[in-house]
């Protein structure tokens, strides 16, 4: 495991500090919890878009056209 010195303003010091309390946890961990959040949403972004960049709308609408013209059951597929 490796350790870093991070600098804080006092209010986001402040503000992890009270969160971590409530939650019961230490700062070290929400922080570590809160980065690997942020770092799964980036990563999953890029996903998405690295996704995205090599769909085909002619594709998409081939596996559409496939998909059969009937009204949705009810009611569990009814908003």
């Amino acid at each position: 495991m490796s350790s870093i010195s991070l600098r804080l303003p006092e209010h986001l010091h402040e503000a992890v500090r009270e969160i971590a309390k409530r939650e019961n946890v230490s700062i070290n961990q929400f922080i570590t919890l809160a980065l690997a959040e942020k770092i799964s949403a980036l990563t999953t972004e890029a996903y998405l878009e690295g996704r995205a960049a090599r769909g085909s709308r002619a594709a998409f609408d081939v596996v559409l056209s496939k998909v059969p013209d009937t009204e949705p059951d009810e009611p569990t597929d009814r908003i």
